[in-house]
């Protein structure tokens, strides 16, 4: 629904049709709903803010905190011993073993002397730049509701994700691409499918525009099928036209109806989108060196697909994407960081897969000059068990689990909370989802009280009703 006089290009009449599911909803739905604030209020709603953008690494599946940053040598001495108890754990899917410790070597590193296991060594140069939250708890050991939790702030669906409040809260820094990306593992969607990128009870608009990187086509139907001859050029225009007509008409007859007027020019901004996205998810067109860096070439598909996806999340927040996220792992029972199995053979390479990447990242970022306005999240739904599963497997764990945080407004190289002597719980500094949250909405300007939206009689937020701001890890 374009104004008569503007003249498309073909390319332009050719996306209209086949990109209307990704962008054309979203822009229509936009302008009809509306956000939280408007867009020249992007530097902070309620403060002012540090970040503007943000990227988000789920490692799916409950990533094994003893085994990865949280440097455990009470296990050492106990393993093999065991804890106690015998009974059996919520969302355990078996009897606990004896204590395990964990078969990876440790090391201190940088001026801060972060301890990092083996499985992270590009990471580990990086630790001087991250803050690091060592003693985050949740409320389940199921994955389902923990990455409900993580990613919604509530155990159960129908809530609105994190990357659809900040969208709803500060709108778009750019017209040509969606405000909110999700970057799937090329092998499956995480747990819960897509209701961890559900927009719940906000407007449709607002949720993740989920993109498959590993695809041809990232996104299907960009282009009109040569099955389609009738799609001609003279054909797309004489069909707009007509519509122009029927515009014109509502328009005269419903003058005190604003949303048609915003609907045609969400499809103005719909037509720019399409014609940027092919650029921004080519990947080929940046240097060799930066494809080196991020293993596009790896002969491991898992590396290779992860790092594809940092540098293509890399290329969308410089090209004003707001909020993306890189998710590590499908559902499932294997090629995921939920260990129940062995250890010692399936952690290293999910470790391998993102290491690299995650290290090629951040300096990306600082070398693009982006650093100075975003934030790069690392977690994931909970932690797993200082005792084995089976022989040499982890069992599911809220007790404790590590995230970090990387970017500006972040204190560099410190570490804040603390787990107990072997890893099972959360024991000093506890920090939560909502904690989490609760911060990165602060870094963006945001008072997470005070972003609410008002539904089925309760004024419902991204924290519920807790949550506050880990004032020690800020800058």
């Amino acid at each position: 629904m374009m104004n008569e006089d503007h003249q498309f290009t073909l390319d332009r009449r050719r996306l209209l049709g086949g990109f209307s599911g990704l962008a054309l909803s979203q822009m229509l739905a936009r302008d009809a709903a509306g956000s939280f604030t408007k867009p020249e209020l992007n530097g902070g709603v309620h403060h002012r803010a540090k970040v503007k953008r943000v990227i988000q690494l789920f490692m799916n599946g409950g990533a094994s905190p003893m085994d990865t940053w949280d440097y455990k040598p009470a296990l050492t001495k106990l393993d093999g011993q065991k804890l106690g108890s015998k009974t059996k754990i919520e969302g355990a899917t078996g009897m606990q073993g004896a204590l395990m410790k964990s078969p990876f070597e440790f090391k201190q590193h940088g001026q801060c002397g972060r301890w990092a296991s083996s499985l992270f060594p590009e990471q580990a140069k990086l630790v001087d730049e991250m803050a690091f939250l060592m003693a985050m708890q949740g409320r389940s050991n199921v994955h389902g509701q923990s990455a409900y939790l993580m990613n919604n702030g509530f155990l159960l669906p129908g809530f609105p994700c994190m990357g659809a409040w900040i969208s709803h809260a500060l709108g778009n820094l750019t017209e040509n691409l969606p405000t909110f990306i999700v970057l799937p593992d090329a092998r499956g969607l995480p747990y819960n499918g897509r209701g961890c990128f559900s927009s719940g009870f906000l407007p449709a608009v607002h949720q993740g525009t989920v993109i498959k990187a590993d695809s041809p086509q990232p996104i299907p139907d960009l282009f009109a099928s040569d099955k389609f001859p009738f799609a001609t050029r003279q054909a797309d225009a004489e069909g707009l036209s007509l519509l122009n007509d029927i515009n014109r008409q509502h328009a005269d007859q419903h003058r005190g109806d604003s949303r048609l007027a915003a609907r045609i020019a969400g499809y103005e901004l719909a037509a720019k989108l399409q014609l940027s996205a092919p650029e921004a998810f080519d990947v080929m067109r940046e240097p060799d060196s930066a494809r080196k860096a991020y293993c596009l070439d790896s002969a491991d598909k898992p590396t290779a697909d992860f790092g594809k996806r940092c540098l293509l999340a890399t290329r969308l927040i410089e090209r004003g994407v707001r909020f993306v996220q890189v998710w590590s792992g499908p559902e499932g029972a294997v090629n995921n960081w939920d260990n129940h199995g062995d250890i010692p053979k399936q952690l290293p390479p999910m470790a391998a897969s993102i290491d690299k990447p995650i290290a090629a990242l951040l300096q990306d970022l600082r070398q693009r000059g982006l650093a100075e306005d975003m934030l790069v999240i690392w977690t994931t739904e909970f932690g797993r068990t200082p005792f084995s599963q089976g022989s040499l497997g982890r069992d599911h764990n809220c007790g404790t689990f590590v995230s970090w945080l990387w970017g500006a407004g972040i204190k560099q190289g410190i570490a804040h909370g603390e787990s107990d002597d072997i890893g099972y719980q959360a024991a000093h500094n506890i920090t939560t989802g909502y904690d989490l949250h609760a911060t990165i909405l602060h870094l963006l300007g945001i008072n997470h009280e005070q972003l609410t939206v008002r539904t089925n009689g309760v004024d419902r937020r991204l924290t519920d009703v807790h949550g506050h701001v880990i004032q020690e890890v800020l800058a």
